[in-house]
């Protein structure tokens, strides 16, 4: 745990709380750093913290591995700089850097090592690299935000996990055409082949659509290959937020890391329990059906567990801990032992995983991809936020080198803040961080009980974070006026319940908040016409008179409550969708970018689609008038909506 003995001093604390002049000029400089994620490393950019001419960095942000065919090295997908790079295990140097699309995620090779694939989710497409030549022979297409990615055993076709549009794509690799698309979880992200080649297994990191404050759900989406369906949906109770999979040699046992989160009691409870628990899910013959185990111990927390591999004897499994930077072993027998004596649930018994976890290794930042080396006595980790990959001698579980991939190296405020989002060490005995809610920077699907408004009172959808500057104030009743109050004291009394940033840290966090620029809108085209479908819901967005010819209140137009460049006029208003749970009926205007990636939808995430919004919460029309609209009518707004 970080402890800042400033915050001590009440003045400083009172300081945060009404941010002086210094600290606001800062932030207001940050403001202007929107675009960082987009723009080379040899821009130079407007004067920023610390400097008065500070160049843009770009960073590499290693997130994905894949071992060459003969061991002899690795291919490193880093996702900041658009690359994949190649790196000599022997020498620990980088060979070369093959350009890819914009901002690659997943990484496979086919089956014979001759062909190397990369998702690009910025770009929604993979690239084809030859792994003998090193560069990239063809782009194929796919869907939305693209992930995870695996070949089937013969080499002949491509499965996709695409996050934003939630299913997988099927692509014939002779045509280099999808030819179709299987409906998988929310957010599909992760895919692994089992070892005959039968079957693949997918994860999704938001939780499916579910009744309002149930617990969520997830599931492990199983593809026959043969026949190029879902066959089944193995169910996962009570979690959001699945990652990888890996499945043993014998295809006797499978594993996912995810997370439970506990957001239908209030958050209250950190010191007194855990917000999220970081979990494994088994499934196979050797477990007979799915069995969730906790990672985390009594005192302390192992957050965000992320990549995960299974040793070729099945002796050993080992799980990167992304917010907690660092590894954990679990002894796989021991694991399987336990398992089977236990014959309730122990998912949250919090002294079980001292039965099976045999060691904690410390990492770098944010460690995420992880593989084993051809003879399984190394253990190579992606250190996403240090651009570096720590080694671990897996007989003494030991780090002996680090392979330094060639980054910048100077860190700044930007690099500084996205550290310090993506940890855990500020909160209570490390429970959990800023992206444990705001997975990977975005969003998590989840409605929370945030104690500072009272227990049960004002239930809260989790929004997202895109181009944040210039939609303040932030909470949903707009109750924190600017983003050092919504990240500061607020934070560490009611969240991490733990002395956390000091001025500096709080800066840099904002610096980074501030800097998450806006996904791309697959809705919109890219010459910015509309269909003649989003036309017409463009028409019903900005009209001012109802079909009579009467007009409309101001107040209950559209395009009065949201409008300006980011579809919000920065107010709070009582549109009716308040609840008893509520203190106020008054609610932040939110903005209205990309607002077909964040549902669930209003305050307290109650309408489960945009539709839902106006049919099922807007029965006086005090939302917009929708009750005069035919079905054919609000499918044309909702078209126009997604395009914003």
């Amino acid at each position: 745990m970080r402890l800042d003995t400033s915050w001590r001093n009440g003045a400083k604390l009172l300081a945060l709380m009404r941010p002086s002049l210094a600290l606001t000029s800062l932030i207001t400089i940050a403001l202007t750093l929107t675009p960082i994620l987009l723009v080379p490393a040899s821009t130079t950019a407007a004067p920023g913290p610390g400097s008065s001419n500070e160049t843009r960095e770009r960073y590499l942000s290693p997130i994905e591995m894949s071992l060459s065919p003969d061991g002899r090295q690795i291919y490193v997908v880093c996702q900041g700089s658009d690359e994949l790079r190649v790196v000599d295990i022997e020498s620990g140097k980088v060979l070369t850097a093959v350009s890819v699309g914009r901002a690659p995620r997943g990484i496979t090779l086919s089956p014979d090592g001759a062909q190397i694939y990369v998702t690009n989710s910025t770009d929604d497409t993979v690239s084809v690299i030859d792994a003998a030549a090193l560069r990239v022979t063809r782009t194929l297409p796919t869907g939305f935000e693209p992930a995870g990615i695996v070949s089937d055993k013969l080499g002949k076709t491509l499965y996709v996990a695409n996050r934003l549009s939630g299913d997988i794509s099927v692509i014939d690799l002779t045509t280099g055409q999808e030819a179709k698309r299987l409906l998988a979880g929310r957010g599909a992200s992760y895919l692994e082949r089992s070892p005959d080649g039968k079957f693949i297994y997918g994860t999704h990191i938001y939780p499916n659509p579910g009744a309002f404050r149930t617990s969520p759900n997830s599931e492990i989406t199983v593809i026959d290959t043969a026949r190029q369906t879902v066959v089944e949906r193995k169910s996962l109770h009570n979690v959001a937020g699945v990652f990888h999979l890996a499945l043993s040699a014998d295809g006797k046992l499978g594993v996912v890391t995810q997370l439970r989160p506990k957001n239908l009691v209030p958050l209250a409870h950190v010191e007194h329990g855990w917000a999220f628990g970081n979990s494994l899910s088994l499934f196979g013959e050797d477990v007979g059906g799915t069995v969730q185990v906790p990672l985390d111990e009594l005192d302390r927390y192992y957050s965000l567990p992320w990549g995960v591999v299974i040793s070729p004897d099945k002796s050993r499994m080992f799980v990167t801990t992304a917010a907690s930077e660092s590894v954990t072993v679990i002894d796989v027998s021991r694991l399987l032992d336990f398992t089977r004596s236990r014959r309730e649930p122990f998912v949250n018994d919090l002294s079980a995983s001292a039965n099976y976890v045999v060691a904690r290794i410390p990492v770098g930042h944010n460690p995420r991809g992880v593989l084993l080396s051809k003879d399984a006595a190394r253990l190579y980790v992606a250190n996403r936020l240090d651009d570096n990959i720590t080694v671990i001698d897996t007989r003494t579980n030991q780090v002996v080198r680090t392979i330094d991939l060639d980054g910048p190296r100077t860190i700044n405020p930007i690099r500084r803040g996205e550290r310090i989002f993506f940890t855990a060490d500020y909160a209570f005995q490390g429970q959990f961080g800023c992206s444990n809610c705001h997975l990977d920077a975005t969003i998590d699907g989840l409605q929370w009980d945030l104690e500072p408004d009272g227990f049960g009172k004002d239930i809260v959808d989790n929004r997202s974070l895109e181009d944040l500057a210039g939609t303040e104030p932030f909470k949903w009743n707009g109750g924190n006026p600017d983003m050092p109050t919504e990240c500061g004291p607020r934070t560490e009394k009611y969240f991490f319940r733990s002395q956390s940033f000091g001025e500096r840290e709080l800066t840099d966090l904002v610096t980074f908040v501030y800097s998450l620029p806006y996904r791309p809108n697959r809705y919109r085209s890219p010459n910015g016409e509309l269909t003649p479908a989003q036309e017409r819901g463009k028409a019903i967005f900005e009209r001012t008179k109802y079909k009579n010819g009467n007009p409309i209140p101001e107040r209950n137009q559209c395009a009065y409550c949201h409008s300006g460049p980011k579809f919000t006029n920065n107010r709070q208003v009582d549109v009716g969708t308040g609840k008893s749970t509520d203190r106020s009926p008054l609610i932040d205007v939110p903005q209205l970018r990309n607002i077909a990636y964040s549902a669930p939808y209003l305050h307290d995430g109650s309408a489960r689609s945009l539709e839902e919004i106006w049919t099922v919460f807007n029965p006086k029309d005090l939302h917009g008038v929708s009750n005069d609209l035919r079905k054919e009518e609000l499918n044309d707004l909702v078209e126009y909506l997604k395009t914003l």
